[in-house]
């Protein structure tokens, strides 16, 4: 299973390189993208997968008339497969090249395979149940560096709230050399490559998480939400496109984070 998720986020992420010449991007909703690639990729994914596992499901950021897609399993393995096509579609659609193509398998509520591909670097980042977390096929771990003036936190480029910016996100502008890509996936993966300390997400989906999930847990780093409680498992079948707010982070920052976001 993790040969066929590499197979098909490189796939995806190689048209997704061809292209960028060619972006066409429209307004999905209020606050995301979404261009000609997106489904192009998806469908790429969906298929190469099939052709190993016709009778998975599937859960995937691009459905019709903006909504997600979804194709429950059909045999008795419930097995679904989580596909965010391009994460970092505002990056791609303007031009630069810093996306992802995030694949994972889902097993009773939790990632047990995962495979995140950043094309402009032929970087894939790769995890799986009871084993390592790999970059190009070498371990990689989460460290336990903290946070310092010489260590990065990841932060979303806004925080949703009827306040302004929150009190916390200045703290570790100010402690850190904060750092945004633009795309969830790559953020959570140099968290389990010890890059970057922390990322902290307001709005991701189940398809920018799943694959990172079981990649930052190989590396020994710690997925929860705002308040240190854990988000996995999710359930595909009940999952309606909800947003989770998140924190990854090697164990030393984790808790330092949970700490700041909850006074």
């Amino acid at each position: 299973m993790l040969e066929v998720a590499i197979v098909a986020a490189r796939l995806a992420g190689q048209r997704a390189m061809e292209e960028m010449n060619f972006v066409k991007a429209t307004v999905k909703n209020a606050s995301e993208l979404v261009t000609q690639a997106d489904m192009i990729c998806q469908q790429i994914a969906v298929e190469r997968i099939k052709e190993n596992y016709p009778d998975h499901g599937f859960i995937a950021e691009e459905g019709e008339d903006g909504k997600l897609f979804k194709q429950p399993p059909r045999g008795s393995e419930t097995i679904w497969w989580a596909i965010d096509p391009i994460d970092g579609t505002n990056n791609f659609a303007h031009g630069l090249p810093i996306f992802t193509v995030s694949v994972a398998a889902i097993y009773q509520g939790f990632p047990v395979v995962g495979a995140i591909f950043e094309p402009a670097t032929d970087s894939m980042f790769t995890g799986v149940k009871d084993g390592e977390a790999q970059l190009n096929a070498r371990r990689i771990l989460a460290g336990d560096d903290d946070m310092g003036q010489f260590s990065s936190v990841a932060l979303d480029s806004h925080f949703p709230t009827s306040n302004g910016v929150p009190r916390w996100v200045c703290e570790i502008i100010e402690k850190t050399r904060y750092r945004n890509l633009g795309t969830t996936a790559l953020q959570i993966s140099y968290v389990a490559k010890g890059s970057l300390v922390a990322t902290i997400a307001s709005t991701p989906k189940l398809w920018d998480l799943a694959a990172g999930a079981i990649i930052c847990w190989c590396a020994g780093a710690v997925l929860t939400d705002w308040q240190g409680n854990d988000i996995f498992p999710v359930d595909p079948e009940s999952y309606d496109g909800r947003h989770f707010q998140t924190i990854v982070a090697n164990k030393k920052v984790h808790k330092h984070l949970v700490d700041l976001i909850n006074p």
